[in-house]
């Protein structure tokens, strides 16, 4: 096994939280299990519907300690809060738009894909129909975003 760009580079190596916002039961299993074969390690936290993903990001209530973040995959239809009224509150608030923002959906409207980019989203990927496409996709978005983008540290405990 080769190591990672930032193994090769002397970079410290360190452990990547995931924000999933979904409200399918089996796709976050899926998800989950897709992600627990990385090499990076990774963290990830779920958030059911729009509503609960503000709150864990905006620290609030029973999330006040929870720390940010280092990308977040967003489903386009929650309840609650739809994933685009999340990527527009997201991004309109100064301490939480510069966290990556994936719009992983079902959907392959272009209407969706053109408003999610128009929201500013940095990527729009369809859920794949199968499980082996599944683990391909989140293993490109760990060879980009885990080990080829530099992203921000996380930030931890209060803004």
């Amino acid at each position: 096994m080769s190591p990672s760009p930032s193994q090769r580079s002397g970079l410290h190596v360190r452990s990547f939280e995931i924000l999933l916002v979904d409200d399918s039961y089996g796709d976050t299993l899926l998800m989950r299990q897709a992600l627990a074969s990385l090499q990076t390690s990774t963290t990830v936290v779920i958030a059911e519907d729009g509503e609960r993903a503000l709150q864990m990001l905006r620290r609030q209530d029973q999330f006040a300690s929870q720390s940010r973040p280092d990308i977040i995959f967003l489903d386009l239809n929650l309840p609650k809060l739809s994933g685009r009224e999340v990527l527009a509150q997201i991004r309109g608030d100064s301490a939480l738009k510069t966290i990556p923002v994936i719009v992983f959906s079902g959907s392959r409207a272009t209407a969706d894909i053109a408003n999610s980019y128009a929201l500013h989203a940095n990527a729009y990927i369809a859920k794949p129909a199968q499980y082996q496409d599944l683990r391909e996709v989140v293993a490109a978005i760990e060879t980009f975003w885990f080990n080829t983008a530099l992203l921000q540290e996380r930030a931890r405990g209060v803004a």
